[in-house]
């Protein structure tokens, strides 16, 4: 009678165990669902750093998926992106020839989350965001400009109101390297301030309009569908 009983809770302690096991081994995963962590010049020909200095970043969207390349194929109508024969077009077709599934549209809405979020990353000198967005020369430079106003024991307070516009002006590629740039007009409220709080640069109430020219880099057929930002320079 005693063996039976050992044997019966011994059963039964196993049981539990595998039961427990499951239930960590399901509520311990994400499901997808949480909010991931945001781990976000002169133009130059060097090709965007490798994914190892940038496990996670702001994605622009358009290259999700790696393309072979395909045969030549008739031009696009790309109204509402670039004009017919222009510079712009030829630039997006030689993209294209690369990988299809470029989406000049879904580039632009993505150019636009990156731009707002470097931007307050460089206010808030979140260095570990901007090493995550940004080629080396144009990280270079911004540590620069952060590291100096930490001497001063300055900061910074930027406020995005709108995004007016951000258009393609240019795309280039060379060896299977895509640099595409885009111009931003947009609406900030910005203001530098001392140690004491007062206000030394820009205004903490005054919306003023912005305007940007931005270039994103990638290898265009790489497994890794990320842009970084390799030049910047005030827009007219």
């Amino acid at each position: 009678m005693q063996d039976g009983f050992d044997i019966t809770t011994i059963i039964f302690l196993a049981l539990a165990v595998f039961v427990i096991w499951r239930l960590r081994s399901v509520l311990g995963q994400k499901t997808g669902t949480e909010r991931s962590p945001f781990k976000p010049v002169e133009r130059s020909r060097t090709e965007p750093q490798g994914r190892a200095e940038r496990d996670n970043v702001v994605r622009l969207p358009g290259v999700d998926r790696v393309s072979q390349p395909s045969a030549p194929a008739a031009p696009r109508d790309w109204r509402g992106i670039a004009e017919p024969g222009s510079e712009v077009a030829r630039g997006l077709e030689a993209v294209v020839q690369i990988e299809p599934a470029f989406d000049p549209k879904a580039f632009i809405e993505g150019s636009k989350v990156a731009y707002e979020a470097i931007m307050i990353a460089f206010a808030k000198g979140d260095r570990k965001t901007l090493r995550s967005l940004l080629s080396k020369e144009v990280g270079e430079a911004f540590e620069r400009a952060i590291a100096e106003r930490e001497r001063n024991r300055q900061t910074l307070d930027t406020t995005f109101v709108s995004i007016d516009r951000a258009e393609i002006v240019a795309v280039d590629v060379r060896n299977r390297v895509a640099q595409v740039t885009v111009r931003f007009l947009s609406n900030l409220i910005t203001a530098t301030r001392n140690a004491e709080g007062k206000v030394v640069d820009g205004s903490a109430e005054t919306v003023v309009e912005v305007p940007d020219v931005w270039t994103f880099a990638r290898t265009l057929g790489s497994r890794d569908p990320n842009w970084q930002l390799v030049a910047t320079e005030a827009g007219a």
